[in-house]
């Protein structure tokens, strides 16, 4: 993997089978085909955009490259280069929208990772369309993209995201206990694993099963710990 300035790193978890589709799947089967169509991957936040984005990276491997927009301080031109990669994926697309220097060089990119069968894959906020760019060639040039929207899984498939991410770390989180902890704690994805993070560690110290008894008495644990 191209590694990138300020120490950008892919997350070991963040690849396709740690990723529960659901009502996602269109959108993931079009992330591993063998494609040099460009993607635009849009939803809210926590809505597994930088994950697929980082799973795709970690599929091609060494010939891909991650540029996530929010948390790099860098000068546009530093995409220089970066077409050449065999995938290049570029995440929180939208921070950029109303710079006209940045929108410049993302109009490059595109059209010269085209003329070399580059995959751009870009994740944003909202759909190329309804973002505010002020360069019009940029805005058609985005809007040329295949165009997903990653949409929130019902209940059903919060509790298969949760099963399939304990699943990941070696853990046998049973369907009641996954029930037990969406009724309880907040209903977002990023919420959630953090609590399986946290109930992973809990279970380690204390040798225990993740059972509804434990997770209990663990988060009762938690809550006194931070009041």
């Amino acid at each position: 993997m191209k590694q990138l300035a300020l120490g950008v790193r892919l997350r070991a978890d963040a690849v396709f089978d740690s990723f529960w589709p659901g009502v996602n799947g269109e959108a993931v089967a079009a992330l591993r085909a063998a494609t040099s169509v460009p993607v635009w991957l849009w939803g809210a936040s926590g809505s597994g955009k930088t994950h697929l984005l980082q799973a795709v990276c970690a599929a091609t491997g060494e010939e891909a490259a991650y540029f996530p927009l929010a948390s790099l301080a860098l000068p546009a031109d530093s995409l220089a280069g970066f077409e050449r990669s065999r995938v290049l994926c570029v995440d929180d697309v939208d921070v950029v929208a109303g710079d006209l220097t940045w929108e410049r060089a993302l109009f490059r990119l595109f059209n010269e990772a085209a003329e070399l069968r580059t995959r751009l894959v870009f994740a944003a906020s909202a759909p190329p369309r309804q973002l505010a760019w002020v360069l019009e060639d940029w805005r058609s040039r985005a809007a040329a993209s295949v165009v997903y929207q990653l949409r929130e899984l019902d209940d059903a498939g919060r509790i298969e995201a949760l099963r399939l991410r304990a699943a990941q770390r070696g853990l046998q989180l049973p369907y009641e206990t996954s029930e037990y902890l969406l009724k309880r704690m907040p209903r977002d994805l990023r919420s959630l694993f953090d609590i399986l993070d946290q109930l992973d560690e809990a279970s380690l110290a204390a040798q225990r099963r993740l059972t509804i008894p434990f997770i209990r008495d663990a988060l009762e644990k938690h809550v006194k710990t931070k009041s």
